[in-house]
């Protein structure tokens, strides 16, 4: 009995033991905002927005959209991607850009230094994290119309994705740049 209740405090004394362990560290988030989009977000909508469409020549037009499982398969994992990038963006310390990083595009006027952009999102999380929510919501769309196989259900996605895109590109990277406008009967 005496053994039993050394073998229960000992055991008991080292499970205590281990709760006073700081947890492990947390993934932190180490690629900036700018590598994200280059890397996964930009490839992956544009491999959606070319999925699917018509193209016209001299020899007629041609429908494009995915016809095999394989390639169906493939406008899956691009919308898989676009579902989750927005975790990704969003992810708490990511930066905007590392240090040194500039945008493709910063000669071009309008376009904003990355650090007048991470004060813009450090003003006001939440209307970020809104219009990232606003591209999770396209690659769902994206990712149910590859479920369902549905070229018309993506063509819509991606017009969807589109405005998901500019909808944070006007109000961060280049919002000084007037909207395009778009024709009368036209929208």
């Amino acid at each position: 009995m005496r053994r039993a209740s050394i073998a229960f405090g000992l055991a008991l004394a080292g499970l205590l033991a281990g709760c006073g362990k700081p947890p492990a560290p947390a993934p932190q988030a180490t690629v900036s905002i700018r590598d994200l989009m280059l890397t996964m977000v930009d490839p992956s909508a544009d491999a959606l927005w070319a999925s699917v469409g018509s193209t016209v020549s001299a020899k007629g037009s041609v429908d494009l959209q995915p016809r095999t499982e394989a390639e169906w398969q493939a406008v899956r994992a691009e919308a898989t991607l676009l579902t989750e990038a927005p975790v990704l963006l969003s992810a708490p310390g990511r930066q905007v850009a590392l240090p040194g990083q500039k945008t493709g595009d910063a000669d071009v006027p309008g376009i904003q230094a990355p650090a007048v952009i991470q004060a813009q999102i450090e003003a006001d999380r939440p209307k970020f994290e809104g219009l990232a929510l606003g591209l999770q919501t396209a690659g769902r769309k994206a990712l149910a119309a590859a479920d369902a196989k549905d070229p018309v259900a993506l063509l819509e996605a991606g017009a969807a994705l589109d405005e998901a895109c500019e909808a944070c590109h006007h109000t961060y990277w280049y919002p000084l740049t007037p909207k395009p406008k778009v024709p009368r009967g036209q929208s």
